[in-house]
């Protein structure tokens, strides 16, 4: 029942009933198809022996751990203790085919993927403060595309790709035993790298928050195969009064709770296809109901050429978001630095874990980029805090992911593809 009110909820705003404010274009940006699509793939090299990544003068930059399996997400428990999720994207089965939304309404969760996904969580334990982990245990196993995790008073939740699990925790544990209970399925899989399901929840921890992305690119199996996709659901902790909080999020990744306007933020993944330097991701505040553009639009009014007059009412309301990452930047990790260790140019900002690009002629991303914030507002653009990621116009050593603030106020940033994750730390 609960997800047939979501997908009526869904369908709500599909036809444009959400009560929306009717924003502006954004800033100016090329014509669709300016220059060519294109295809660029780097080819991971990994570290060399010594060398790291590049931080601004002040920081230090070191190995947390190393030689951990496609490392992607990461959360810290109040005791301090270190999760990382260790997931890959794995090659479809088969072309997707168009929904039946008689059958998405029967929506059960999937059978294990198999392959060659770690599919399973570390953790990581520095009791001494040097740095350096002395407890690296498997936290939880046999799990489905692991991404995100939140702990909500004793109960651990993680976002496999087709559903969130919960399992009882006790501070400290080491390791959890046995299955989860089943909170709420979601649909599976997506486009590329569109499996990543991300979950928070409020401060009172009444609520749920988790991120779901597109199935497709814009939209090109159908908009019923797009159910409960491209948005932010929000859910009570057991999965009952589920609703979308907000659509039109193409792939909507990091979230983040911003520590002045208590804000829901979030880091979004925009589509391919239509050149360099369209269409820029970006990260936002989100409001409740509001719509975002996919597919029908992006970045404010623009419409999509692919899906041009299809809803001129849902191009309206979407709204401009707050910040340009950039344009195939692959903007993944967000959080925002609450610590006290960093100068105080950083306090409050936001770090973004930029995975980096394969949809434009020069790469683009493959950092950790800096968003400066001030009374709760974002302050400056982007820029580069840690950088060094590519080797040369065809080669990365790495590509950062995840982001996160340690209780000792470094910052951890998780290397996928280096199989690493890296510690910075203010030396001033």
């Amino acid at each position: 029942m609960r997800l047939v009110v979501a997908l009526l909820t869904s369908a709500a705003l599909a036809n444009g009933q959400a009560a929306l404010t009717t924003p502006p274009k954004g800033p100016p940006l090329p014509d669709p198809f300016a220059t060519p699509s294109v295809t660029k793939h780097p080819k991971v090299i990994g570290w060399p022996a010594g060398k790291a990544p590049t931080a601004p003068a002040g920081f230090r930059v070191s190995p947390f751990t190393t030689e951990i399996e496609s490392p992607r997400w990461l959360y810290v428990l109040p005791n301090g203790d270190v999760l990382v999720t260790q997931a890959r994207t794995l090659p479809p089965k088969k072309k997707e085919k168009e929904a039946d939304p008689e059958k998405v309404k029967g929506l059960k969760e999937s059978k294990t993927v198999t392959g060659t996904s770690p599919n399973k969580i570390t953790l990581l334990r520095d009791a001494d403060g040097d740095g350096k982990p002395e407890v690296r245990e498997t936290f939880l196993a046999e799990l489905n595309q692991p991404f995100g995790m939140v702990l909500v008073k004793d109960t651990f939740y993680v976002a496999n790709t087709d559903g969130l699990l919960a399992y009882p925790y006790k501070d400290g544990q080491t390791k959890i035993e046995g299955k989860g209970r089943l909170v709420h399925p979601l649909p599976a899989g997506g486009y590329n790298n569109h499996w990543t399901r991300n979950v928070i929840s409020n401060a009172e921890g009444s609520k749920l928050y988790v991120s779901v992305g597109s199935g497709s690119n814009v939209a090109e199996h159908g908009i019923a195969n797009e159910l409960l996709r491209a948005c932010i659901l929000e859910m009570n902790p057991d999965g009952t009064g589920l609703r979308v909080f907000a659509s039109g999020l193409r792939n909507p990744v990091g979230m983040a709770w911003e520590p002045v306007t208590k804000a829901l933020w979030t880091a979004v993944n925009e589509r391919d296809g239509l050149g360099d330097d369209l269409v820029p991701d970006y990260m936002t505040s989100v409001r409740d109901g509001g719509f975002y553009g996919w597919p029908y639009a992006y970045f404010g009014a623009y419409e999509d050429p692919r899906r041009k007059d299809e809803r001129p009412d849902l191009v309206k309301k979407t709204i401009v978001p707050d910040v340009d990452l950039g344009s195939h930047t692959a903007s993944l990790g967000l959080t925002f630095y609450t610590a006290g260790r960093f100068p105080e140019k950083y306090r409050g900002g936001a770090f973004v874990g930029q995975r980096g690009s394969w949809n434009r002629s020069k790469f683009a991303g493959y950092r950790v980029a800096f968003v400066p914030f001030k009374d709760g507002k974002p302050a400056g653009p982007p820029e580069d805090f840690l950088s060094g990621f590519l080797a040369s116009d065809t080669e990365a050593y790495g590509r950062p992911v995840g982001v996160v603030v340690a209780q000792d106020g470094s910052l951890l940033v998780t290397d996928e593809p280096g199989n690493t994750v890296w510690r910075v730390t203010a030396t001033k």
